[in-house]
């Protein structure tokens, strides 16, 4: 039977974390710190996502609904349809480095804080 309790570390420069109470996670998801956190995310995730979702409906919709336009030329045989449909690829890398961007500077350095806290590290 696994226990959730890591063993201790060797050595003993780290001390072993503390694994939390269910009180005392459901006083963390209360907690403004968490709240903050939670909005942090939501903020930046939905409107992206929203927005992401948007431009691929747009995407289909031009190639089920304007296929003349989709068609057209824009250099040699590249047409509209393959400049936005490798678009749809560079906007998903861009939204995925600049999310990871926003996660290292915005909400690793306040999840990181409540992790230490909740483990006993504070």
């Amino acid at each position: 039977m696994a226990t959730d309790v890591p063993p201790p570390s060797k050595g003993g420069s780290e001390p072993t974390p503390v694994t939390p109470s269910t009180e005392e996670f459901v006083a963390v998801q209360q907690s403004a710190e968490f709240g903050e956190l939670r909005t942090a995310h939501r903020s930046f995730a939905f409107p992206l996502t929203i927005a992401f979702i948007a431009w691929y409906l747009v995407y289909v919709l031009l190639s089920n609904y304007a296929g003349d336009f989709m068609g057209t030329k824009v250099l040699g045989n590249i047409n509209v349809a393959l400049v936005l449909g490798l678009a749809q690829f560079l906007t998903t890398f861009l939204i995925a480095w600049w999310y990871s961007r926003h996660a290292a500077s915005k909400l690793d350095p306040k999840a990181d804080a409540i992790k230490s806290r909740m483990e006993g590290g504070a």
